[in-house]
């Protein structure tokens, strides 16, 4: 990724990575990502604006070098402090020990864990400060959560550019800079709703906050922190009518309590259609959809599990535990806004028995609201063992 210029005073210095295809374990990046960074020249001093990750840094090197000498940058503005984003950041120290990290509150916290420099300069801003360039300020707005407590947003009046970091950007890989000139738009939209739904969606009160806070600006400009740079004639205004849309609070229409399981041979199955029925004698209006979770894709589930009223989920025992696809599925729970959340565990077993209190366990750990000690059944559920998980399916309703 080449170095070139946003406007007069600040240069994009990123780099690409195409080839990404997981991103924190658990995201699938099948477009790649790319690592931004600026450089912001005033007439005194001169300022970079987040880092890169760490497998980066000869090329990332040579770009600030392109621009910028490395020795003379006076700040490096951390609006995050992930290592995607601060991967480079103690190298850059020890090449230029004099400059000046600038954090959040929160930021500060950690940038010495994260860089092992113990003697780095730290500058801890608080919403609405501003550092002077010499003719050129920038203005930090904190923007907790977005996606972490460290996060904030760098705003250049003087240039009409918002540096938001993670907001608004998207694991997307063109080396074309800014999104007018976007080669594949569709493949950029998935991009950007898969990188909304999986970074913030956990966190949409605050997107909605972090909305309000940049609402009276009027950018020619947002450089994010991935994917491309967007334009006043390009997606600036779009992105923004994404995130207000998918921030907002979905409309409930009566209560959803979906059952999840796993079957081998049916017999788990067998009692997610009792508990669905037991549900239903007590909640006669309640959409309480069966599904299992070999038979659908795992983001639509995780979806319904994640925008339920309650849940039950059902899993076999295999190898003394809870089988893969449950684990999977729950392992897409949004902890931060379903906790307390009630639900209830069942399954089927030949021998020891070990799923249903191996999930029971694991939800309470999470602090979800657990019914009881679940429903078993021995092999295939008898006469007995049906009736019993539809009066727990029943007793978990009146529960609610």
């Amino acid at each position: 990724m080449a170095t070139y210029k946003i406007t007069d005073s600040i240069y994009s210095v990123g780099v690409l990575n195409p080839n990404m295809r997981i991103f924190d374990i658990v995201m699938a990046t099948e477009y790649g990502t790319t690592y931004n960074s600026y450089v912001v020249k005033g007439g005194e001093k001169t300022a970079l604006i987040d880092t890169c990750h760490k497998t980066y840094f000869r090329a990332y090197q040579d770009n600030i070098n392109d621009v910028a000498d490395i020795e003379k940058i006076d700040y490096i503005i951390m609006n995050h402090n992930e290592p995607d984003h601060s991967g480079v950041l103690s190298k850059l120290i020890e090449l230029n020990p004099n400059l000046t990290v600038v954090a959040s509150q929160a930021g500060a916290l950690y940038l010495k864990n994260i860089t092992n420099c113990p003697d780095m300069k730290v500058q801890v801003v608080k919403d609405g400060d501003e550092i002077d360039l010499g003719g050129k300020k920038l203005k930090f707005i904190i923007a907790p959560f977005l996606h972490w407590p460290d996060s904030m947003f760098t705003w250049c009046e003087d240039d009409k550019v918002l540096f938001s970091c993670d907001f608004f950007g998207c694991h997307y890989c063109e080396p074309y800079g800014f999104d007018v000139n976007v080669a594949y738009p569709k493949a950029y939209e998935i991009a950007l709703r898969g990188y909304y739904d999986a970074i913030f969606a956990p966190f949409a009160p605050y997107v909605r906050k972090g909305m309000d806070k940049i609402r009276d600006l009027d950018p020619d400009f947002i450089c994010t922190s991935h994917g491309p740079i967007l334009t006043k004639g390009g997606n600036i205004e779009h992105v923004k009518e994404m995130y207000e849309l998918w921030s907002r609070p979905a409309k409930k229409e009566g209560t959803t309590i979906p059952v999840f399981y796993c079957t081998a041979y049916g017999n788990t199955g067998i009692l997610a259609e009792a508990i669905r029925d037991g549900i239903l004698s007590v909640l006669p209006d309640a959409k309480v959809p069966v599904y299992d979770i070999n038979d659908h894709k795992m983001d639509e589930l995780a979806a319904q599990l994640n925008g339920s009223d309650a849940f039950a989920i059902g899993s076999p025992t295999l190898n003394r535990a809870a089988v893969p696809p449950v684990l999977q599925l729950l392992s897409h729970l949004d902890m931060i806004n379903n906790q307390k959340k009630p639900c209830l565990v069942f399954g089927s077993y030949g021998w020891s028995g070990e799923a249903v209190p191996m999930l029971t366990t694991y939800l309470k750990a999470l602090k979800f609201n657990v019914f009881g000690d679940g429903c078993r059944a021995v092999f295939v559920p008898s006469e007995e063992e049906i009736a019993r998980a539809k009066a727990y399916g029943a007793d978990f309703a009146k529960a609610l």
